[in-house]
Formats: C-alpha cells, structure tokens, sequence
C-alpha cells in the first residue's frame, strides 16, 4: 500500500479549480507515509497506467455533479483493475452512503474524514475488516479538529489547467484555490452541508493556509478563490487570512463566498477584506420571494438582498449572486419578479445566466424532504435525487427551455445581457405576455466590468 500509486487519488469535478479534494487527502497520506497518486478527471483522460498500479482507489465527491461522474468513472475503473478497492469520500458520499455501497463500495466517509482515510488505507494495508468505514448515511459524519498539513499539490494538473480570474478588463489571471475553513454553522434548509455538519464548521490555521496560497502563488498564480462554503462563518479567522496572505502575497487577490446575512452584518470587514485584495463575493441570493427564502430558512428577506449590493458596492468588492429560481414554491410572477429587479437594479452584469436556469437538488438527507410539499416525492437513482414536480407545469416547461437557451449561449461566449433577455422572452411567452422593457437603472452599475472566473459555478 506504501507503494508510489497504490493508492489513487481521484476527482472528477470540483467547480472549475484545482480539486481540494485530491490536495488535502494526498498531504494527509504523505505524512503517514503513502505515497498516492492523483487523477483529476476534470482535466485529464483517465489513464490506465495509473489506475491499473493502485491497490485502492479513493473518489472524492463533494458535490451532485462529481458523483455522477464518478459513478461513470468508477465502472471505467473496475473494468481496468478488478482487484482494486473502491471508496468514496465527501459530502455526497455519505449522502448517498447506502447505494454506493449497495454498489460495491469498499469503504464511504465524510466530513472531516481524511484521518479516518489514513486508517482506511493502514486497514487495507494489515487486511484488516473494512466494516467500521462503511458508513451508510450523514449522521456518521467524521466531526472532529484535525491536525491540518499544508495540501499537497505536488503532481497535480497545474493551474494553468483550470478556470483563470477575468479580471474585468480584458485581462486573465492564473487562479488557485485554498480553504480557511470547512464546514458550515448554518442549517439553510436546501444545503447539503447541514445534513453532514450538523451547524459545525472547522477553521484550518492561518500559517496553513498562508503556506499554501505562497506555493501557489510561486508556482505563478496570482488569484485565489477560498473555497469555503461562507468565508464569514467566521469573521475574525477570516480577516486575519486575509491580512495574513496579503502580507505574505502582496500580489495576489481573492474572491470568497458569504451569505447575504453576514455581507450585511460584517459590512464594516468588507474594507479591510477589499485592501487585502477582495475583488469579489459569491452570495447565495437564490430567490426574492419571501415565501422561498422562509421555505429555504436562508436568514436573508429580499431588502437584505439590495443591502447587500449596496455594501459590496461601498467597499469596492463586486457581488456575484448565486439563484435558484426553480422550487415547488416559486411562482411564474416571482421570476418575473426576480428579472425584472435585476434588470431595473443594475445587477445583470454580475449575473452568470446559468443561475436563472437552476432547479433544486434534493439529495438523500436534504432537510427539505421535511416539508409537506415534499412528502412522497420519489427517488430517482439514475438522477441521484429526489425528483419533484411543480405544482404549475408551466415553471417545469420553462426551467428546461431556459436551461437549454443559456447553455446554447454559453457556448457561442454571449454577453450575459444577450442572454438574459433571450430568458425575458421565454418567461413573458410562459405567462402569456408581451415583451416588455425594463429601464436600465439610473444608479451606479454594481456589476458591469466585474472580475470573475472563466467558468461558472454550480453544483
């Protein structure tokens, strides 16, 4: 098992960036004296030389979107070593536990698992029972402080592989990716997260993360995204890498991730994040309705929304908003809504169309499966979900031609303009209405020439 390539480290997508799920697992290894070898299926063919040496092969899948295409890599992979253990590890792992292991999974772990990975493979290694890391479902979620090495990016596909910073201005940037904390305290109701941490998010210590923004950033990155799923569950740790890496870094910037709550209630930090090179915030908007945002328990109301921009505005961060206009709650006339304040705010240049065409996830565990309006929904093992349909089929019709409309717009490099007004269109046909104009707002555009990444995110 000590063997260089033994044990395969493999990701299959992790929203564009080099995948925290191979760097941080592959340190931990290291230190225990693993030699493993990685394979980011994002950005490389799978390479049968690699996967025929390993003895154990360990998937990372943090999201809905890696596990699909890790269920399909994992059959590639049996093909080429039938002899190798297969495991999965991350938040969608213990999610979908049960199946995977109904499938022949070796070991399931997640949460703060990578020392239980380090076990996994010493177990491999004595041939000792595997049955204490089967672990069929959220609630075994490994919730402990680790003893966090710096990542291990050595052998990894090189930056220059992964989406890169537009700045904005006609220039791109070499971007990396580290994390100052993991986990999250909040239970937003459509989260994964909240069925795994359980309202627990872990700080990994500041020298770590300064260590591994420095190697990247000496290897020529000159932008970094803190992977986090809120960069501000913990403002003081926060700030203080920030200050840390820029004093290390000077030249590098960053965007993180908050919730529209805490850019609101820690507007005084933005300044300070902005002169530590905050060029933008990822906020998880998702909705204007009242009636959604209480259904999700996002903590934000919509007046928080433009409070939000407006901070962000102040400090000189840009906001980039995430949505998802698409739940059994939404109505026809909130997504005319959500255009048409987009439109008359200023705010659809910060947009990636991609979020007006997004539907709800409901993995196993979700916290929405709680909700009346769900109660007997199906699951459907090929969409690896809960599948639920709208109560006015009208919003179903609509999200699949909107889906289909920015992904075709995406492809020809539309302007997200372009592209939200083709999504106007359908929506005013949906409800049976004229095309109407929307007046550009008078105030200051809080998006048009804002940084952002070559590839949109999404789960």
């Amino acid at each position: 098992m000590r063997a260089p390539g033994a044990v395969l480290l493999v990701s299959t997508y992790e929203l564009g960036h080099q995948p925290a799920g191979l760097a941080q697992p592959k340190a931990f290894l290291e230190r225990a004296g693993f030699h493993p070898a990685a394979l980011d299926l994002g950005v490389e063919p799978l390479d049968p030389a690699r996967v025929s040496a390993a003895r154990l092969v360990l998937f990372s899948v943090p999201m809905h979107t890696a596990l699909r295409l890790a269920l399909r890599a994992a059959e590639r992979v049996r093909a080429l070593a039938p002899e190798a253990l297969l495991a999965f590890h991350g938040t969608y792992a213990l999610l979908h536990g049960a199946r995977l292991l109904e499938r022949g999974a070796a070991a399931v772990l997640g949460g703060e698992c990578e020392e239980d990975l380090v076990a996994l493979c010493e177990a491999v290694e004595r041939g000792a029972e595997l049955a204490p890391f089967r672990r069929p479902g959220p609630a075994a979620a490994a919730l402990r402080r680790l003893d966090y090495p710096v990542p291990s990016r050595q052998g990894l596909p090189p930056a220059e592989r992964y989406a890169r910073l537009d700045d904005g201005a006609g220039g791109e940037r070499l971007a990396g990716h580290a994390e100052a904390s993991r986990g999250c305290k909040h239970a937003c109701r459509h989260c994964p997260l909240p069925a795994v941490y359980r309202g627990r998010f872990f700080a990994v210590p500041v020298e770590v993360v300064v260590e591994d923004v420095a190697r990247q950033a000496a290897a020529g990155v000159r932008h970094v995204t803190f992977g986090d799923p809120d960069f501000l569950n913990g403002p003081t740790h926060a700030l203080r890498v920030a200050e840390a890496v820029h004093a290390r870094c000077p030249e590098i910037t960053f965007d993180f991730t908050a919730k529209v709550e805490h850019l609101v209630r820690h507007a005084a930090l933005l300044p300070a994040l902005r002169r530590a090179g905050a060029l933008f915030a990822v906020s998880a908007v998702e909705s204007l309705s009242e009636v959604v945002l209480a259904r999700l328990d996002k903590g934000h109301r919509r007046a928080d929304v433009a409070r939000a921009f407006e901070v962000c505005r102040e400090a000189g961060i840009a906001l980039r908003p995430s949505l998802l206009p698409f739940t059994p709650w939404s109505t026809l006339d909130d997504y005319l809504d959500l255009l048409d304040t987009f439109a008359r705010e200023g705010w659809v240049a910060a947009l990636d169309p991609v979020q007006l065409s997004i539907r709800l996830l409901l993995p196993p565990g979700s916290l929405l499966l709680e909700d009346p309006a769900l109660a007997g929904a199906p699951y459907d093992d090929d969409a690896l979900g809960v599948v639920w349909r709208h109560p006015d089929p009208r919003m179903d019709a609509l999200q699949e031609k909107v889906a289909r409309a920015v992904e075709e717009a995406a492809r020809r490099g539309e302007a997200p303009e372009a592209t939200f007004e083709v999504v106007r269109q359908l929506a005013l046909a949906a409800a049976g209405l004229p095309h109407r104009h929307v007046p550009a707002a008078v105030a200051a555009d809080t998006g048009r020439r804002a940084p952002r990444l070559t590839e949109s995110w999404f789960c």
